[in-house]
């Protein structure tokens, strides 16, 4: 795969529908790789006549481990690096979680190379718009099991944990939950990287404000179910955002199941029509 370079660190990316005219870069959120915005879903927005972008964010997947602190706005820069390396001007940018923090932090940073954004379970960076429950909580907080001292405890735990925070509408299965652990822990495994990632995400502190001067279209989408990101997160974002379209969905948790491939891609192509429609 391509890799795009932002002083020392190189990103690794991908591309789906590289002939469509217009491009969505795909970010994604805390120690996840860009594998969580699976083919199957890229492919969804490659046959709406998008470009679809995604990308391992630094610290996680295939992109450098840097071993020390950085900010959101270096992992802003990183991905704006990946427009570079497309070819892409400007985008349509969409993240989830922590994704939706950086596409926040682009979105504010680089205005002009952004049409649309979609904030999808994320949160502006304010303390009283970040609310998890105490199960959900420890997902975050809790290291793994050491995967080489014992693999089955280790699987056994990453499993539990989307069961924890999932879609309780549109579950995975025990075998596709057993098969992404074992794909995701096969392709990288970095856990020093999510404590820098997370070190990041509270250093960029509250965005509310910065939030208020955005002038772009805006869909903000969030589960009603988001035991690890309450809804208050989304809440706050459309609440923000001058114009924003906010979307909660029933029985959407922290995740994004095959079940709601097609909501996740209403929202990024309705944000992105809306841009279309102004020019």
């Amino acid at each position: 795969m391509p890799r795009a370079r932002n002083g020392p660190i190189e990103i690794e990316w991908q591309s789906f529908g590289d002939d469509r005219p217009d491009a969505i870069l795909l970010v994604n959120g805390l120690g996840s790789q860009m594998t969580r915005w699976p083919e199957a879903f890229c492919e969804k927005l490659a046959a709406k006549g998008y470009r679809a972008i995604r990308l391992d964010n630094r610290d996680t997947g295939l992109s450098t481990w840097p071993g020390e602190a950085y900010t959101l706005k270096d992992m802003a820069n990183d991905a704006v690096a990946v427009l570079d390396a497309a070819g892409v001007k400007q985008a349509h940018i969409a993240g989830v979680s922590m994704g939706g923090m950086i596409v926040q932090r682009i979105a504010l940073d680089h205005p002009g190379r952004v049409l649309s954004m979609t904030s999808i379970m994320s949160t502006t960076g304010a303390a009283d718009a970040f609310k998890s429950t105490p199960e959900a909580a420890a997902v975050l907080n809790a290291p793994p099991p050491d995967p080489k001292a014992d693999f089955q405890a280790y699987l056994a735990d990453r499993m539990a944990n989307t069961r924890t925070i999932g879609s309780p509408k549109y579950p995975f299965t025990d075998e596709e939950n057993r098969a992404r652990v074992i794909a995701e822990y096969t392709r990288a495994f970095n856990p020093p990287g999510v404590a820098r990632q997370m070190a990041a995400v509270r250093a960029d502190g509250d965005r509310t404000a910065a939030l208020r001067g955005l002038k772009l279209p805006v869909v903000v989408l969030h589960g009603a179910d988001d035991p690890l990101l309450m809804p208050i997160g989304g809440e706050a974002t459309a609440a923000a955002i001058p114009g924003a379209e906010l979307r909660i969905i029933p029985g959407m948790g922290h995740d994004l199941p095959p079940g709601l491939y097609d909501t996740f891609v209403d929202a990024i192509v309705t944000a992105a029509s809306r841009a279309k429609a102004t020019v």
